[in-house]
């Protein structure tokens, strides 16, 4: 039978009443009471220390079936967890707060993170604590009103590890078109490496599979899901390049899939070398291993189809770039050969005498106008020559020389221009166009 859920008001208020009813038996202890006639000043109180109540309420509370095993709704507010990894918060509704602890050995197995202002059922029983004289709530479980726990606990890993970038494409490493090894790592009896081994064989027989079985689902499951993972690795650098690397499970549900929702697992799949294909459970079931992953198969078969190509497409293919091939050499042969055809029809080919003696003539021609273009630019520079030649003599000293004129010039031959440049007794030379004399000056008379 399922136990009732109250909430904190609801449960102060079943104990207020049974608290304010009395008992048949509380009747019947009043009225023999009262028919006894003594004298209260015989009667003696025992007086109670605080430990005796508290500890006297803490048995009443923990005699209780009712307490022994609740189910309180509410809000979590004042949440803490010290070192020890004991949780406190308080649980309160619009009316009332209870006090709460839940210790070390039971949030160990919590899925998920508490969080203030989180609406939570809390399944545990109400006892005293003694020290402080409150009672209070001592948790077993806890589970998110209107949600899963472990749906809880995925979409918080899943926020964590995609604000890491774990999950950007980045990261993803391409799968290889022809491997030579894949490496596996499932169950051995289960979905994944029945039809990896079943597709490979029809699809790619040549591949060599690589097993690393390890069980699937459990507390254990993680922790060798990491380890094969590890190993594979170590593998693939040590002995044997192992080209990708399956990892996966038949289907079942979030709890059987949960193994891969696990951090660490998440983890070591982001820090393998060796691309990965995630494949597990079904077309619908999505795992924390699917997103970090560098590739998602939505089922076992679609991780074999991933992970090795068809031979059958590839034949198919081979023949269709064979086709081409031919096709492409076919038409290559067929331009050459109109090429060499044309060529036979050209009158070069068949009489190639004929061009040869129009180049000749050409050269020819070429050489008379060549000839007639240098006699033309030679007469062109002799007669500017001659022009240039009347200038220098029209210019020249000798030419003043022969109409009767002379030069005198002084013996270290700088020219007489005036009668100031000599002395009387210097000695003279003076040039005539047909040779030269010495004179040397008697007199000097200036023109003034």
């Amino acid at each position: 039978m399922e136990k009732q859920k109250v909430t904190l008001t609801d449960f102060l208020h079943l104990k207020k009443a049974e608290v304010e009813k009395p008992s048949d038996e509380s009747k019947k202890t009043e009225k023999i009471i009262a028919e006894e006639n003594v004298e209260e000043e015989k009667v003696k109180q025992h007086i109670y220390t605080v430990q005796e109540i508290t500890r006297y309420v803490r048995r009443i509370l923990d005699k209780d079936d009712l307490l022994r095993d609740v189910h309180v709704k509410g809000e979590i507010s004042n949440l803490s967890q010290p070192t020890s990894g004991h949780l406190y918060f308080t649980l309160k509704d619009e009316s009332s707060e209870l006090r709460c602890v839940m210790f070390r050995d039971r949030s160990a197995l919590m899925k998920f993170a508490l969080e203030d202002g989180m609406s939570v059922i809390v399944r545990g029983r109400i006892s005293v604590y003694e020290k402080k004289g409150s009672y209070q709530l001592y948790a077993s479980e806890i589970q998110e009103t209107g949600i899963g726990a472990l749906y809880l606990a995925f979409e918080q890993l899943k926020k964590k590890l995609k604000g890491e970038g774990l999950f950007d494409t980045v990261h993803k490493k391409p799968i290889p078109v022809f491997p030579h090894t894949i490496g596996v790592i499932t169950s051995p009896t289960g979905a994944v490496i029945l039809d990896l081994l079943n597709i490979t064989r029809r699809r790619f027989p040549h591949v060599h599979i690589l097993l690393a079985p390890v069980v699937v689902q459990g507390g254990e499951a993680p922790a060798q899901i990491v380890k094969a993972i590890q190993l594979v690795n170590r593998a693939n650098k040590e002995f044997e390049r192992i080209d990708v690397l399956v990892v996966g499970r038949g289907g079942g549900s979030i709890e059987e899939l949960w193994a891969f929702n696990e951090e660490s697992v998440a983890r070591a799949i982001f820090s393998s070398e060796i691309p990965v294909i995630s494949a597990v459970g079904h077309e619908t079931d999505f795992t924390i291993a699917d997103f970090v992953a560098d590739k998602r198969a939505a089922t076992p078969s679609e991780a074999a189809e991933l992970a090795v190509p068809d031979k059958r497409e590839i034949e198919r293919h081979l023949c269709s770039q064979e086709l081409r091939l031919r096709q492409n050499v076919f038409n290559a042969i067929e331009v050459h050969r109109q090429r060499v055809e044309s060529i036979e029809k050209s009158v070069l080919f068949r009489k190639p005498t004929e061009r040869i003696n129009q180049y000749r003539q050409t050269v020819d021609e070429l050489k008379r106008n060549m000839l007639a273009e240098i006699t033309h630019q030679v007469e062109l520079h002799r007669k500017g020559l001659q022009a240039v030649i009347g200038k220098l003599d029209a210019l020249s000293p000798l030419a003043i020389l022969e109409r009767g004129y002379s030069i005198c010039s002084r013996p270290d031959g700088k020219v007489v221009k005036s009668v100031e440049d000599i002395s009387v007794g210097d000695a003279l030379k003076v040039l005539f166009t047909d040779g030269e004399a010495v004179s040397e000056v008697k007199e000097k008379k200036t023109n003034k």
